[in-house]
């Protein structure tokens, strides 16, 4: 049985520890709604801003035509999501699902879409032609970014690149299943200023609401278990990369294909500790903001920068990130230290110097 969100292989061992009935299960993992822990325990995923807000975006189009309270919206890591929604007259809503994951302060909160039709003309051998078109804006309680450095430009809603992928392709289905040309859909969260508070968006760079976040769609569970099954994963290895995300995990599995690939997220010092009997080699690999304040927490502290990576795209050759990379090789035991870019690109790597 395999995860198709992380795309792991479940020990036949730990199934047989879990107390669901072996075709519930399967559907559950294969929906990617659940994961399975080493001691039979399940764990449910939730899903993202961008997913919830894909499915609003659905139904607010479909509600142009029709009745609708129950969508499927693609997702990036593959399975689709489904999700309940309230919509009626090119409004909708939908409600972004409980999780297992212990501080995901936007569970419960509410997405809105309107939409409505508009047209679109161009000419085209002296004749007048309608051709399609989907147009995304964003309004209320989504925040908008105001410094360099993030996955959004400056001036933009933050709205990072994946989830306005899955938002498009959410819409386009609508689009074709009533058979319109173009649209415009207005995205919205009514108490995002509100939970923005709550969040980091204003020390790194986003104002005014929370972002609409996702590289898979899923948002992953997180307790104390999970960490032991990591852990689990770690000591039956031999060749580890602990990495810090998805994108970690991503180009963690191009550059190290013979690696098993653990991510441990901000948890970095957990996973080491969990390195021991098997282990050869351990690698220690992701985007700068997590590695390098890892290694230095402090690292951003009367700097002038938002980020890490603000701080890496505008001044890389800032002594700080230096040192910081010097003192995550210290910290790190002997591992090996690979900082990457959103690209995969490797931008230092402590295996250079051997």
């Amino acid at each position: 049985m395999i995860d198709p969100v992380d795309n792991f292989k479940i020990p036949d061992e730990w199934i047989a520890l879990t107390q669901i009935p072996l075709n519930k299960l399967e559907k559950q993992v294969s929906q990617g709604l659940v994961v399975v822990l080493s001691n039979g325990s399940i764990l449910k995923r939730g899903y993202t801003t961008g997913t919830t807000i894909a499915a609003a975006a659905k139904a607010a189009v479909l509600s142009l035509k029709k009745h609708i309270d129950h969508v499927c919206v693609p997702t990036p890591a593959g399975p689709r999501a489904c999700l309940d929604v309230k919509a009626h007259d090119g409004c909708a809503f939908a409600v972004k699902p409980q999780s297992d994951h212990e501080s995901d302060i936007t569970r419960g909160l509410k997405f809105k879409a309107c939409a409505r039709f508009t047209e679109k003309t161009m000419a085209m051998t002296g004749q007048i032609m309608q051709i399609k078109e989907i147009k995304i804006l964003a309004g209320e309680g989504i925040g908008t970014v105001v410094r360099d450095g993030l996955e959004v430009k400056k001036g933009n809603p933050a709205i990072n690149p994946v989830p306005m992928q899955q938002i498009h392709a959410a819409v386009a289905e609508a689009v074709e299943e009533i058979g319109v040309e173009s649209i415009e859909i207005t995205l919205s969260v009514p108490r995002g200023v509100e939970v923005a508070k709550d969040t980091l968006n204003e020390r790194i760079g986003i104002k005014g609401g929370i972002s609409i976040l996702g590289t898979t769609g899923f948002v992953e569970p997180w307790s104390d278990h999970l960490g032991e099954t990591k852990e689990v994963l770690i000591k039956e290895a031999t060749k580890v990369v602990i990495t810090t995300g998805r994108l970690g995990m991503r180009y963690s599995t191009m550059l190290f294909p013979d690696h098993t690939i653990i991510m441990f997220g901000s948890r970095i010092s957990e996973g080491l500790e969990a390195a021991t009997g098997n282990v050869e080699e351990i690698v220690i690999c992701g985007l700068p903001g997590l590695v390098l304040k890892w290694g230095n927490p402090d690292i951003l502290k009367d700097s002038g920068f938002a980020t890490v990576s603000d701080m890496m795209i505008n001044d890389p050759e800032n002594e700080r990130l230096l040192n910081a990379f010097e003192q995550t090789i210290e910290k790190s035991n002997g591992a090996r230290i690979v900082v990457i870019d959103r690209s995969g690109t490797v931008l230092m790597d402590s295996g250079d110097a051997s």
